[in-house]
């Protein structure tokens, strides 16, 4: 049997591309399984994804302990304890990081050592499809790669999961192009033994509740104290354009967690450490003041869409 192991954040695809893989494996010949699991079920929050293939039928469940192969959606992940991407993993396991950065920078910050490998699969991304959410099938791609699976499983894989999700048939196959794209160019890297990086304790913290000049936590949950500083699950952040405000506070009324308080001038101020990146106040805001700039990895910059 061989098991893979997604992880991802709410809204990326983690849970589609697990999918496409399992059915890809299916078309292959296999007996397939996959299965996701959420935490908080908001977008941006750490999700995660497993899927199994083998020639036998497979009767373990649950989540997978010991993966062949795991999938990083977010480099992000690999700085969050609470994640634990590398539980579970050997010298013998594939780890997967969706990044532009090389695998032995990746190895550097993350102190992880074996066999890494990393493709800018959001870049693909916002360069053919100007999204930066539209990355499931690049990654089913990437992991049916790594996994050993054929391309012609790839493609029929994608165009069934896609066209379950409602995609018209022009989107299926651009998707299936770039997809097929990325299955070319990852590269496989010989390893080294794996060691996994010391887990930080999470503790619970009751919220101080502000003015009601100022945002709050709309639920009572350690996610949401100031010592669980959710702005590590963002990828693109709300920068405000301020000749553009017109001071209306939607971005105030909309914010799901409470993170944009108001000056005395009537403009937004986010709280970048809580501010989890849903891009909701970038969408409702009436004047286009709020726009959607991407964050930094590794020292470099990327302008706003």
């Amino acid at each position: 049997m061989y098991a893979v192991r997604f992880h991802g954040r709410g809204g990326q695809g983690a849970k589609t591309a697990s999918r496409i893989l399992g059915t890809a494996a299916f078309l292959s010949g296999y007996q397939a399984q996959d299965s996701p699991i959420y935490g908080a079920e908001r977008r941006g929050a750490p999700v995660a994804a497993f899927t199994r293939f083998g020639l036998e039928p497979i009767r373990e469940r649950g989540a997978i302990v010991h993966p062949d192969l795991v999938v990083v959606a977010d480099a992000s992940l690999l700085e969050d304890p609470s994640v634990r991407v590398s539980d579970g993993m050997t010298d013998r396991t594939i780890l997967f990081v969706n990044s532009p950065l090389p695998a032995e920078e990746i190895r550097a910050r993350s102190r992880l050592t074996g066999r890494i490998t990393t493709f800018g699969v959001t870049e693909i991304a916002l360069e053919h499809f100007g999204r930066r959410d539209a990355i499931s099938a690049l990654l089913g791609a990437v992991a049916a790669r790594l996994a050993g699976l054929r391309q012609e499983p790839l493609r029929q894989a994608i165009a069934r999961e896609l066209e379950n999700l409602g995609l018209a048939p022009p989107v299926i196959a651009h998707n299936q192009t770039v997809a097929l794209h990325c299955y070319e160019s990852v590269q496989m890297v010989e390893c080294e033994s794996v060691t996994a990086p010391a887990h930080a304790v999470t503790t619970f913290h009751a919220p101080v509740y502000e003015s009601p000049s100022r945002g709050t936590a709309r639920i009572n949950a350690s996610g949401n104290s100031v010592l669980r500083e959710t702005g590590g699950w963002r990828t693109f952040r709300p920068v405000l354009v301020a000749d553009k405000c017109n001071g209306c506070w939607l971005c105030f009324v909309y914010c799901p967690d409470g993170v944009i308080s108001m000056n005395k001038d009537d403009r937004p101020v986010v709280d970048y450490d809580h501010c989890k990146g849903c891009q909701i106040c970038v969408h409702e805001c009436p004047t286009h003041a709020l726009v959607a700039e991407r964050e930094q990895e590794g020292g470099v910059a990327w302008t706003a869409r």
